[in-house]
């Protein structure tokens, strides 16, 4: 859409404000993290930066993200491309319980899936003792480590690959495939030759995207790393002080961070550009019905698959009910960890409820407006909104905490500690869910619909507030759903910013992990997992096609 002209209306309003809001709330904390990064208090210094990429303590742990990152997404390409080619391909029985599984696999906070992997193959874990009492001279592998993030990892982040490539699939013309037949392109072969070709920008995209979230996932390496570390948990240990309180070194390795997640985002941009091209499935290609022993293989892969994904919440559900001791689950079942919840830590659950509520109404508004400005307004400044609202989405949760703690924390603007920057820091990360949603429903909307009310008489805020807006709304839920379900499974920015009076599920979860307090854990583990359950089943009444994805 070309740009048009400024005009002095209301909309030229509501973009100078957002443009404000995000120069107080976002660029200015990103300034100020550039600012000790960069400024030691008395001049310009490059010495945080050298002290970091010249000791190797602090470099193997870049090359320790990558390497756990780029294994996460070959793994979860494979996995995920393999799984959803099948899925689309044949009939499978239950498909949708098995979409509705994959989907709560991957958003579920990710911290959670590497707890219930340690209870199931930790030192002391269920499949562990299993084994040993087996194999009693054999060593068991241990989940901590690059295994064990990789395990976690791919069970996570393969339904992203697996959601692109059945969204691909489904805009796939059969007209392609019998053309293949017709020239003797058949099976293995053709699927290498034609239907990877046709998906390849779905491939890159996906494929890129695990690599982001890998990189900068934060939850999984602090519980399961031990002696691998990994890039974000060295960010939160030198700024929270578990091996140093230096500030100005702690933000290097912020800007470190944006540095390298904004290329790697920029290269995701570039090579889907360079591979996109439209598809339109005017003649879709039919599912079949897979038959005998291939039949069997593909329900057995695709439910093996699923099962291994959704394998940790229905444990941690299970230990949930289980009687405790310390550290140590012990024989009977009981409420006694759901009582020790709600008795204890019920502001816990409150705060997961009240926050991301009042996050959510924040969102919802900003989200309608952008999205408005940046399809109907189209010019620089509306522009410039719609690209800075973008940045959350790309740079680590723990960068922007520490940006945000480190920039409200005195005069003029003091917010630390307060429920106010809680709200303000998940509003920001959260916000471009709903906003790609509602631009992406906006622009199939004509913008006759919207002229023709005016000529009618209709004031311009008026069309948009009785017309534009309901036509919007399809978008604007599943946005707001997808963003609901990210704001409560929330930790690597709250956990920089939560007070007592101010602690969530999330941060709770991972508290009590690391207090041994198990089983309470797992019952707020279960009730986050249950609260996402609802929420997808909503999102997916609202948009059937399961479109989960920026």
């Amino acid at each position: 859409m070309t740009q048009k002209k400024f005009r002095m209306d209301m909309w030229f309003g509501v973009t100078l404000i957002l443009l404000a809001l995000y120069a107080v709330f976002l660029l200015f904390p990103m300034g100020n993290l550039f600012k000790m990064a960069f400024y030691d208090g008395e001049h310009f210094t490059m010495k945080y930066f050298v002290e970091f990429f010249t000791k190797p303590y602090y470099t193997s742990t870049i090359a320790n993200s990558f390497k756990v990152s780029i294994a996460a997404t070959v793994v979860s390409l494979v996995v995920g491309v393999s799984m959803g080619y099948l899925y689309a391909v044949y009939e499978i029985k239950l498909a949708k319980t098995v979409r509705m599984c994959v989907i709560l696999a991957t958003m579920s906070a990710p911290f959670v899936g590497a707890y219930a992997w340690i209870l199931l193959m930790g030192r002391n874990g269920a499949i562990t003792v299993f084994l040993q009492s087996l194999f009693p001279n054999v060593e068991i592998p241990s989940i901590y480590g690059f295994g064990g993030i990789l395990l976690v990892f791919t069970t996570q982040l393969f339904p992203l690959v697996f959601l692109y490539i059945t969204g691909a699939m489904s805009k796939m013309d059969n007209s392609l495939m019998e053309a293949s037949v017709s020239m003797g392109v058949t099976g293995l072969k053709r699927f290498f030759k034609v239907i990877v070709p046709l998906i390849m920008p779905s491939i890159l995209a996906s494929g890129l995207l695990v690599f982001i979230r890998a990189l900068s996932d934060f939850g999984t390496p602090l519980l399961l790393g031990e002696g691998y570390r990994t890039f974000p948990v060295t960010l939160y240990n030198e700024f929270v002080g578990e091996v140093s309180q230096n500030k100005g070194f702690a933000s290097a390795i912020g800007i470190v961070a944006i540095v390298i997640t904004c290329v790697i985002y920029i290269i995701q941009n570039i090579a889907t550009a360079k591979t996109s091209f439209a598809m339109s499935a005017l003649n879709p290609v039919p599912k079949k019905k897979p038959k005998g022993i291939a039949g069997v293989l593909v329900h057995l892969y695709i439910y093996i698959v699923t099962g291994i994904s959704i394998l940790p919440q229905v444990y941690v559900a299970y230990c949930s009910f289980r009687n405790t001791s310390g550290q140590l689950y012990v024989d009977g079942y009981s409420f006694q960890s759901y009582r020790e919840m709600f008795g204890k830590l019920g502001s816990s659950v409150v705060n997961t409820i009240k926050i991301p509520v009042i996050s959510l109404a924040f969102i919802l508004v900003f989200a309608v407006l952008i999205a408005y400005i940046s399809v109907r307004r189209r010019n620089p400044l509306t522009g410039a909104v719609d690209m800075i609202s973008m940045i959350p989405y790309i740079i680590p949760g723990t960068v922007v905490g520490i940006a945000m703690v480190s920039s409200f924390n005195r005069p003029p603007l003091i917010l630390t500690a307060t429920t106010a920057i809680m709200i303000i820091s998940l509003v920001i990360r959260r916000l471009p869910y709903t906003i790609r949603s509602s631009v992406a429903t906006l622009q199939q909307i004509p913008l006759s619909i919207e002229e023709a009310a005016i000529s009618l008489g209709s004031s311009k805020l008026k069309t948009f507030i009785r017309i534009t807006v309901p036509m919007m709304s399809s978008g604007i839920i599943a946005g707001a759903i997808l963003s609901w379900v990210t704001l409560v499974t929330e930790l690597s920015t709250a956990i920089f910013l939560y007070t007592a009076r101010t602690q969530t599920l999330t941060v709770a979860i991972y508290t009590q992990i690391v207090r041994g307090h198990y089983g309470v854990a797992s019952a707020m583990a279960t009730l986050l997992t249950g609260i996402t359950i609802v929420s997808m089943i909503i999102f997916n009444i609202v948009s059937p096609d399961g479109d989960v994805t920026l």
